[in-house]
């Protein structure tokens, strides 16, 4: 979850995203990516069902939490889902409590005083003392952990730092993809504009974390109603809202992830789809266009 709304729009291209993916310019194309694979099991059920019986296209690996085991096992067995890995350096579930994959006296400036991940709450803190050569050390292991297990991951993204939350963050990471031959979302004008030429969001970024309870599936339904020509992209959260998920996030949090779990699997959500002509794409493409360079 990344606890942000609408991001602020970059400036309008010269070609809009949705072009350099080979759409005509009035194509209505949205990313609908399930973030937070990985944290705990109820959450990976849903985040399966959203992808192979609702409207989700794709999702992000949280590498370090305890579900990510089975995450990856399922993902094993089913290859034709895409996926990205939700680069993590905060942990935002007191009682489902993760740490970093690398030996933590080798990355101390990215823990608190007690030796743990940050919380979000705690963000600025993180990236005031965070050192980049501990940063990569971390993502690199992250990412390379996924390649040891067999899968092959389509983009980059992170969790709870919106485009890595520090410029240098967000360049470490742009490096890394070139590297892992990766794409990476971008949400922020800055990131869009130091990646011109490549397919990155047309539109304001949509994060369901940020959408209000009441009147949830309404708010979708509208979203996508509106939904502008070019390329968009929703990060979603579903879980099950069983009593699991009750444990994990006995505040909001399960709530959240249960009300987007039933739009995803809705057939209301799958007609909307259908009558506004809205074609659903996953980082696949993305990721091809990335691999080849910028469009100048």
């Amino acid at each position: 979850m990344d606890g942000h709304a609408l991001e602020p729009a970059a400036a309008v291209p010269w070609v809009r995203s949705s072009e350099l993916l080979g759409f005509p310019p009035d194509a209505r194309v949205l990313i609908v990516n399930a973030d937070d694979f990985g944290m705990y099991d109820a959450v990976n059920a849903a985040v399966i069902d959203a992808i192979e019986g609702g409207i989700a296209g794709s999702c992000s690996l949280m590498v370090p939490c305890p579900g990510s085991p089975q995450a990856m096992r399922m993902l094993r067995e089913r290859p034709e889902i895409p996926f990205g890995i939700h680069l993590t350096l905060v942990c935002d579930l007191p009682h489902y409590r993760w740490g970093p994959l690398v030996p933590r006296e080798k990355v101390g400036s990215l823990l608190d005083g007690a030796g743990e991940l940050f919380p979000p709450d705690r963000r600025p803190e993180l990236l005031a003392r965070a050192r980049l050569d501990e940063v990569e050390r971390e993502f690199r292991a992250q990412i390379d952990a996924v390649a040891d297990a067999g899968l092959t991951p389509t983009h980059l993204d992170w969790h709870c730092l919106t485009d890595g939350g520090r410029e240098d963050i967000f360049d470490l990471t742009v490096a890394l993809a070139g590297e892992y031959g990766l794409a990476v979302r971008v949400w922020l004008e800055g990131g869009r504009r130091k990646v011109r030429g490549l397919p990155v969001t047309d539109h304001d970024f949509l994060d369901s974390f940020a959408l209000d309870l009441g009147g949830k599936a309404t708010r979708y339904a509208e979203l996508l109603r509106e939904l502008p020509a070019g390329l968009s992209e929703w990060a979603v959260h579903p879980g099950l809202g069983d009593e699991e998920s009750r444990r994990a996030e006995p505040g909001r949090g399960w709530r959240v992830r249960r009300s987007d779990y039933a739009f995803l699997m809705s057939s209301q959500a799958r007609e909307l789809l259908r009558r506004e002509g809205i074609v659903v794409i996953d980082y696949r493409a993305v990721q091809e266009m990335w691999a080849r360079g910028p469009r100048t």
